[in-house]
């Protein structure tokens, strides 16, 4: 449950069209419902803006669908990242409304597009057409934040012509997430191009040397370029997210 849902219902009682015991059936898991292997945290949206997310690896098909089931019942949306095929397969079952994206390996429910809630647009950019299924974790992250969002992908340091032909989309966006595996290099190429944040994504792309991303990882912690974050390896949800808070367009509270 959001602050708006929230709001609503508090209306709803003033007006005399609900009853306080309804509100108080519909408050009753906040802030959080223990369902015995998990305790749902239904007031995240309310403290965080967003509710929670599911983090899929690890977690059996049966537990990631009563989790998923909570969220929605709290309003949603949901969004679990790091979905295997046959549990994105299960929850689209349960959830025909909802999307299994392949290509960042994440299913996701909203009741209808999300609203603009970013001061500008969000780039994903990519290295190598390997690293997507992290840009695209990303991307999709921020944009069922309330974000607009753009991609550009395989644009690595190995042909700089290309990253160097997409300036102008570059210097568009008001916050960029850059997506790299091997030796990591590319966020600091973009630093040098762009006076707008820049969220590092190392990943686990590359031959034996790369050490599962460390080699990208240390490369972006050291980069010389100013304005560049790093998150951990192969976290584009963590990018995503990240990436929607620097971009919020803060308004000021309804009287």
């Amino acid at each position: 449950m959001n602050s708006d849902a929230v709001r609503k219902m508090l209306e709803e009682v003033s007006r005399g069209d609900i009853d306080v015991d309804e509100a108080l059936g519909r408050l009753r898991h906040l802030p959080f419902e223990d369902i015995g292997f998990a305790r749902v945290d239904g007031h995240r949206a309310l403290r965080s803006g967003f509710p929670e997310v599911i983090f899929g690896q690890g977690k059996t098909c049966e537990q990631t669908l009563a989790i998923a089931e909570r969220i929605v019942a709290h309003g949603g949306p949901l969004l679990v990242t790091r979905v295997l095929e046959d549990v994105g397969s299960a929850l689209l079952l349960r959830f025909p409304e909802g999307k299994h994206n392949r290509d960042a390996r994440c299913f996701h429910l909203v009741i209808e597009t999300p609203a603009d809630r970013g001061r500008g647009e969000i780039l994903v950019v990519s290295a190598g057409t390997s690293d997507i299924p992290v840009a695209e974790e990303a991307a999709l992250t921020a944009w069922i934040m309330g974000n607009r969002v753009d991609r550009i992908f395989d644009a690595g340091v190995a042909g700089i012509h290309r990253i160097l032909s997409d300036q102008k989309t570059l210097e568009r966006a008001e916050v960029l997430i850059v997506v790299a595996g091997m030796e990591g290099a590319l966020p600091s190429v973009v630093g040098g191009l762009v006076d707008r944040p820049i969220i590092a994504v190392p990943t686990s792309v590359g031959y034996g040397a790369s050490f599962g991303g460390l080699a990208a990882l240390l490369g972006m912690l050291n980069s010389c370029s100013a304005g560049v974050t790093v998150v951990n390896i192969d976290n584009g949800f963590g990018a995503g997210y990240a990436a929607a808070l620097i971009n919020r367009r803060h308004e000021k509270s309804k009287s």
